[in-house]
């Protein structure tokens, strides 16, 4: 029997691990959820702990399909824009702070007020959940947290830490660096003007190394397993997909739009996002807090499970009966819509029923991705990854509204089939790539569906400024 690969996705609700062979099959998976604490309105935040927890309950259910066969490498895959303060050794100081947290919004001035040289060569909205105002946060609301660390982490290398303790935890890789707000686009290395407008001294970032760089060996009831440095989801995301050209639409809590071969050039708070691959490249991104987590709110408020959510919504016809649904919950990056924006269903009548709701939900999802791809350009079919493209409506809305093919990757995590990819490459395991997902979903004219999504632009609004 071949070795086999394993891939963690460390993401915002739940941790996937995933066991893959030398044919690039995937062995077994296991899934270990967890919920986002919010302390207070507003904050989003993890105990790192909980992310190991999750590993090893997630390696308690792939165990069985692992014995007899040797595990050459873990790869890991994160969330990408968090941050989690660590000392010396490695260990958390406090719970890791999240992507969709809003703590650090006053402290985004500080970015505006660089030099417009600086401000351009970041080439990427500025966002309060990310590293760098976070950090700024920190340094004006926790200085003795600042003054203990010895490192921030992103959370994929916070896991990593943990699993390889004889080893420098101060490390991360480029995919992740790139989308701190710390790091000069341009230059490609972190920018000494947005660590001084985080008020950071610079020796508190990670060293920065190639994503498939071996850095320890960790002990896992399987045996002594090598751990590579690890990338961001969304990446990981792309290199599993094998997407060089054309577009990627990855849809989990949140939703991403991303398109392959980004020339950086310096841009000031731009709509999209830029952001460094796991293999030397660039690739662009438009993006959406509110994805899957629109939906799972859906759900709640209807009493309703994912499943049940998705066949209300393939009952119904198009235009959900004139309901509109705004999904954006937790405000916006400013692209598609702004941070003050919020949810909820407008045309509402007496003779509104539940499925239409959940229709009105499901498609104004779909039309927030498509508004970012609208921002993001590019041609041709989409490739879709993430648990919240599995619904055959998701798919042929996706594609009807696209008005292109879609073909869905057909595997619970991108992202850790892109990890454990990472971890073949580090280790010099042959693991076959290009795998097929199924036949794509080719688009049909609704015109039902049109006059619905300009109903939702309407509702939408003008953007707010970023």
């Amino acid at each position: 029997m071949s070795d086999v690969l394993l891939g963690a996705d460390v993401g915002t609700s739940g941790l996937k691990l995933l066991a893959l062979d030398g044919a690039g099959t995937v062995l077994a998976e296991g899934e270990c959820g967890y919920d986002v604490d919010r302390p207070r309105p507003g904050w989003a935040q993890t105990d790192p702990a909980v992310w190991r927890a999750a590993l090893d309950d997630a390696l308690a259910q792939v165990a069985p399909a692992l014995a007899g066969r040797r595990v050459a490498g873990l790869g890991l895959s994160g969330q990408m824009h968090g941050t989690v303060l660590v000392d010396a050794a490695g260990a958390p100081l406090a719970p890791a702070v999240l992507w969709p947290d809003g703590r650090a919004a006053a402290e985004v001035d500080r970015w505006r007020a660089l030099p417009a040289a600086v401000r351009a060569a970041l080439a990427n909205p500025l966002v309060p959940g990310m590293t760098g105002p976070v950090l700024a946060w920190l340094a004006a609301h926790e200085p003795g947290l600042l003054e203990r660390a010895a490192t921030v982490l992103l959370p994929k290398d916070a896991l990593r830490a943990a699993l390889v303790p004889d080893a420098d935890p101060r490390v991360t890789d480029r995919s992740d660096a790139s989308a701190t707000l710390l790091w000069d686009v341009v230059a490609d290395g972190w920018s000494p003007g947005a660590t001084a407008a985080a008020g950071i001294d610079p020796g508190l970032l990670p060293r920065v190394r190639p994503s498939a760089e071996v850095v320890g060996c960790t002990a896992l009831p399987v045996g002594e397993v090598p751990v590579v440095v690890g990338g961001g989801d969304t990446p990981l995301a792309l290199l599993a997909a094998g997407t060089r050209a054309g577009r990627q639409v990855n849809l989990g809590t949140g939703a991403q739009v991303l398109l392959p071969g980004w020339t950086p050039a310096p841009a000031d708070d731009p709509p999209v996002h830029g952001y460094a691959d796991v293999e030397g490249g660039w690739y662009a991104m438009a993006a959406l807090q509110n994805g899957g987590l629109a939906w799972t709110w859906v759900c709640g408020v209807l009493g309703l499970t994912p499943a049940e959510l998705f066949d209300a919504a393939a009952a119904v016809r198009p235009g959900a009966g004139g309901v509109v649904f705004r999904p954006f919950l937790t405000g916006e990056r400013g692209g598609v819509a702004g941070p003050a924006d919020r949810g909820g269903w407008t045309g509402l009548s007496a003779g509104t029923t539940r499925a239409e709701l959940a229709r009105a939900a499901v498609e104004g999802v779909v039309f927030a991705v498509a508004a970012a791809a609208e921002l993001l350009g590019g041609e041709g079919p989409v490739v879709l990854t993430g648990g919240g493209g599995r619904a055959a409506v998701v798919q042929q809305l996706l594609a009807d509204v696209l008005a292109v093919p879609v073909r869905f990757l057909p595997i619970r995590s991108a992202s850790a089939v892109g990890a454990a990819l990472l971890a073949a490459r580090g280790t010099g395991t042959e693991v076959a790539t290009g795998q097929q997902p199924g036949r794509p979903v080719e688009p049909r004219p609704v015109p039902e569906l049109a006059a619905a999504r300009n109903r939702w632009r309407a509702e939408r609004g003008p953007r707010v400024p970023r």
